[in-house]
């Protein structure tokens, strides 16, 4: 079988998941708290949801590039 990553390349895009899943984790718990917030900045809320779209963009394609490519 054929490996698309070296061992290295592969714990590098795995720490990589990791960090943006604990991003993503984060920036939800940050909107949770502004939310809450009765004079909460709607700005910064609307910022942090589209910066945790984003992320959520980056994990999806890593997570693409990990799975390993099933013929059916």
């Amino acid at each position: 079988m054929l490996w698309k990553f070296s061992m290295t390349e592969l714990a590098e895009l795995e720490a990589e998941l990791a960090r943006l899943k604990q991003e993503h984790r984060d920036l939800d718990m940050a909107i949770d708290a502004l939310e809450s917030m009765v004079a909460g900045d709607q700005l910064q809320v609307q910022r942090l949801k589209k910066r945790k779209l984003a992320l959520k963009d980056q994990i999806m394609r890593l997570e693409d590039q990990l799975t390993p490519d099933i013929i059916a």
